[in-house]
């Protein structure tokens, strides 16, 4: 672990901020002098103090202690690139277009990697009117059904949540060409392009 990297990144962090050492540290119910040591790069914030400081400046306590905060590249605003994450505790939907490290429940999530339509997981496109009308032939109980269903084009992204015993379908304005998502509680994403033969 690099004292230095560390130092410099609680420094920064602080300053951006507008906290004087003396307002973090009494914050952290520490003295100045501990903070001016990590910022010079002499000691190392306590394990206990680890998550204040996280919550204080806003930052995951990996980052603070790797003393890096590597950005993302510019993603340019491509849907397409989107990427969903549910949480196996709550169900909690969370969308992102570039790499990122997302927790939910105390739990690390990962991307999930969407699958194609299979015979139980198949779906129906309908046109209405300037609508797509979409059902599913799924189970929709307590325990396994379609958690949601999302439609994504290059610039924008329409997401639907369902619920159990609720009917499985759903209905989206019809734009440009884009690919439909859903989500099934226990078997995971699948992928539909409208325009594919079902």
């Amino acid at each position: 672990m690099d004292y230095t990297k560390v130092g410099n990144l609680i420094l920064k962090l602080r300053t951006e901020k507008g906290m004087t050492q003396k307002q973090l540290a009494e914050q952290l119910h520490i003295s100045d002098k501990t903070v001016s040591k990590w910022e010079r790069g002499v000691g190392l914030p306590d394990v206990s103090l680890l998550t204040a400081l996280s919550a204080l400046l806003e930052v995951d306590m990996e980052k603070i202690l790797q003393g890096d905060l590597a950005p993302n590249d510019l993603d340019g605003g491509n849907m397409r690139r989107l990427k969903f994450y549910t949480c196996p505790c709550c169900g909690n939907v969370i969308t992102a277009t570039g790499e990122t490290e997302l927790s939910c429940c105390g739990r690390k999530l990962a991307a999930l990697q969407a699958q194609s339509p299979d015979e139980k997981h198949s779906l129906t496109v309908e046109q209405v009117e300037d609508d797509y009308y979409i059902t599913f032939t799924h189970v929709m109980t307590k325990a396994h059904f379609i958690s949601f269903v999302a439609h994504i084009v290059s610039d924008r992204v329409l997401l639907i949540k369902l619920y159990p015993e609720q009917n499985p379908e759903v209905r989206f304005p019809k734009r440009q060409k884009g690919k439909i998502y859903y989500y099934c509680s226990q078997d995971g994403l699948y992928v539909y392009t409208p325009e594919q033969k079902k």
